[in-house]
């Protein structure tokens, strides 16, 4: 476990895994403004950074995250400074937009604006005792269309028209029946897991990964593939190594080392 700095958003390496730490342990890792903010330049500078494959989203101490702090959600900003409404959204924008693999790793509380954050990631394991709720019907909010799209993109409109319409919370149990997350592991094997799991990522081309998550975000949004992404890729994959290299390690019966980054110089 990354031990606990005064740095609300932590970025830890494990050699191609990055680790997105929200560090507010006190709270329940509530998300104050400066936490959006931070998530945001974190995970820009992820997706810029060549050497990360996958990237883990995670809570400090027993708790994921327990939402947005609520304190914050309409004190007065300065002239031309993003409202908490707008960095949240750009915050989950980002994530959701990241081109390498993400998965949420939940333990915990698991509401509102950090259930949110989880359904971002393309990929969800928690542990047992893990909670699940989206609260806006308690506070008289209305939930931002980007986030509900999502959710309902996850969960199909029943699910998704219960959690909203009542804020009640769900076992993992449920929540792994419904769709909201992929696993449930068993708190000592879940740090196990959870390397396993990103290992496997980490080894497998980020080509094939990145251009599967824009097709299947683009196929959400329109009901198919356009010709435009579709073409994108098909470009793509023609100069980039990742097919030679997958070939001939399955011909000479090795691991394949593939190197497409997204970035220059691939």
């Amino acid at each position: 476990m990354i031990p606990h700095s005064d740095q609300l958003i932590r970025v830890s390496r494990d050699g191609s895994v990055a680790t997105i730490w929200l560090n507010r342990p006190e709270k329940r890792n509530a998300m104050t403004y400066a936490m959006w903010s931070g998530l945001e330049q974190a995970v820009a500078e992820l997706e810029a950074d060549p050497q990360v494959r996958v990237v883990v989203l995670r809570g400090s101490g027993a708790h994921f995250c327990a939402g947005a702090d609520i304190t914050e959600l309409h004190v007065a900003r300065d002239p031309g400074e993003r409202t908490f409404s707008q960095v949240n959204l750009d915050a989950e924008n980002a994530l959701a937009a990241l081109s390498k693999p993400t998965v949420a790793y939940i333990s915990g509380d698991c509401i509102g604006g950090g259930c949110a954050l989880v359904i971002d990631c393309d990929l969800r394991i928690a542990t047992a005792d893990a909670r699940f709720g989206i609260t806006p019907a308690k506070l008289g909010i209305v939930y931002p269309p980007t986030s509900l799209e999502r959710v309902a993109h996850l969960l199909g409109p029943s699910a998704t028209k219960r959690l909203l319409f009542t804020g009640e919370l769900i076992d993992a149990g449920e929540a792994r029946r419904i769709g909201l997350i992929d696993e449930i592991v068993d708190g000592g094997a879940g740090q196990e897991r959870l390397a396993t799991l990103t290992g496997v990522l980490a080894s497998r081309s980020l080509l094939t990964q990145a251009a599967t998550k824009a097709m299947v975000a683009a196929a959400m949004s329109h009901g198919r593939v356009p010709d435009s992404v579709s073409d994108h890729w098909r470009r793509v994959a023609a100069d980039a190594p990742d097919a030679a290299e997958g070939v001939a390690a399955f011909v000479e019966k090795r691991s394949p080392q593939f190197r497409w980054t997204g970035h220059d110089g691939d």
